[in-house]
C-alpha cells in the first residue's frame, strides 16, 4: 500500500495511507543514498510503500518512491552525515528576524543556495518587525532591497501587528511547504494564527542567549484547512553545506553566476584567479559583499566541521 511520510523520529515513521489511516511504521532493510551518509534514509514527504505487519496497527516502510527534490543539511550532531529536512515539496519558506533571534545573511544565504541547487523556490519572511527600532528598520531595508534585487519573494510579518498573514496564507494554499528558521523566529506563532486547529508549540526566548528554545523535536507534515501542507522543522541553528562539489557553489548564487562568464579563465572559482570578473564586481557594488563573503565562507568550510557565521 502507498503512503505518505507525515512524521520522521528517527527509528519510527508516520505515514498517513491511501485510505487516509495513519500508522506507524519502521524501515525494512537499508535503502540506497547515493554514496552520501544520511541520518534519514526516510524523510517527511516521502511517498513510500508500506506492508501492514501481521496482528499489529504498525507497518513496514519496504520502498521509496523516487523524489523530485529534497532539501538537505549536515546533522547537527553527526558531522560527518547529513540529514534531508523534506522530500518532494513545492516551495521552502524561510523566517528570518533581525533580533530575538539574530538571522545571519550566512545563514540565509546557505539556505538559498541549497534550494538553489535542487530548484526548490523559497520565499524569505521578515518578521517580528513589531520589535524592530530605527537601526533594525533601516537594516531590514538593505535586506530587502538586496534579496528582492536577486529576484527572491521577500515581505514582512509581525504576529502581534497581525501583518503579512494574507499573503503567508495565501503562498501556503495547495502547496506542499517547508517551513525553516532558527528556533524562535515565530514559525509555529504564524502558522497557528493562520490555523488555530493545528495547535502548534511555541517557546520563549533565553534571556541570555538572545536566541530560541526547541519545541519541535522532530519534522512533522501538518494539513492546513486551506488545502495545503507545511513541513514544520526543528529550528536550524547551522546550514552546513553537503552533497555539492566546489566547483559548482557559485551556480547557486544568482548573481555570481551571472558574472562568472565574464571571468578569464572557464573554471574560475572566483577567489585568487587573475582577470575574474566576480571579484571586480564585488569591488564595484555590483555584487553585495555579504553574499561574496557568504560564497567564499562556503568554499573555504572545511570537511566535516560546521561553518562559523
Amino acid at each position: 500500500m502507498k503512503g505518505l511520510v507525515i512524521k520522521s523520529t528517527g527509528s519510527w515513521y508516520r505515514v498517513k495511507l491511501e485510505d487516509d489511516r495513519i500508522i506507524p511504521c519502521r524501515i525494512r532493510g537499508k535503502f540506497r543514498t547515493s554514496g552520501m551518509e544520511i541520518t534519514n534514509p526516510v524523510a517527511v514527504g516521502d511517498h513510500v510503500e508500506v506492508v501492514p505487519v501481521e496482528n499489529e496497527p504498525s507497518g513496514l516502510i519496504t520502498r521509496i518512491y523516487e523524489r523530485k527534490n529534497y532539501i538537505i543539511r549536515k546533522s547537527p550532531n553527526l558531522s560527518h552525515k547529513a540529514q534531508i529536512l523534506a522530500a518532494n515539496i513545492d516551495q521552502a519558506i524561510l523566517i528570518i528576524t533581525l533580533k530575538q533571534p539574530v538571522t545571519t545573511t550566512v545563514f540565509v544565504d546557505r539556505f538559498l543556495a541549497s534550494a538553489e541547487a535542487y530548484r526548490i523556490p523559497v520565499h524569505l519572511i521578515f518578521n517580528k518587525t513589531d520589535l524592530y527600532k530605527k537601526d533594525e528598520k533601516k537594516e531590514l531595508e538593505n535586506w530587502l532591497s538586496l534579496y528582492r534585487s536577486l529576484d527572491y519573494h521577500c515581505f514582512t510579518s509581525s504576529a502581534p501587528r497581525k501583518e503579512g498573514l494574507d499573503e503567508l496564507e495565501e503562498l501556503l494554499q495547495n502547496r506542499f511547504t517547508l517551513i525553516a528558521g532558527h528556533s524562535g523566529v515565530g514559525k509555529s506563532t504564524l502558522l497557528n494564527i493562520i490555523d488555530p486547529d493545528l495547535k502548534l508549540k511555541t517557546g520563549e526566548i533565553s534571556n541570555y542567549h538572545q536566541s530560541g528554545k526547541h519545541t519541535t523535536t522532530f519534522p512533522e507534515m501538518f494539513a492546513m484547512k486551506n488545502g495545503g501542507y507545511v513541513i514544520d522543522t526543528p529550528g536550524i541553528k547551522g546550514f552546513g553545506m553537503v552533497d555539492m562539489d566546489k566547483e559548482e557553489i557559485f551556480h547557486f548564487f544568482r548573481e555570481i553566476f551571472r558574472f562568472s562568464d565574464r571571468c578569464r579563465y572557464h573554471n574560475c572559482l572566483h577567489m585568487d584567479e587573475p582577470g575574474c570578473a566576480v571579484k571586480e564586481a564585488v569591488t564595484k557594488s555590483k555584487i553585495a559583499y555579504s553574499r561574496y563573503v557568504s560564497y567564499i565562507n562556503m568554499m573555504e568550510e572545511n570537511e566535516g566541521e560546521k561553518y562559523r557565521s
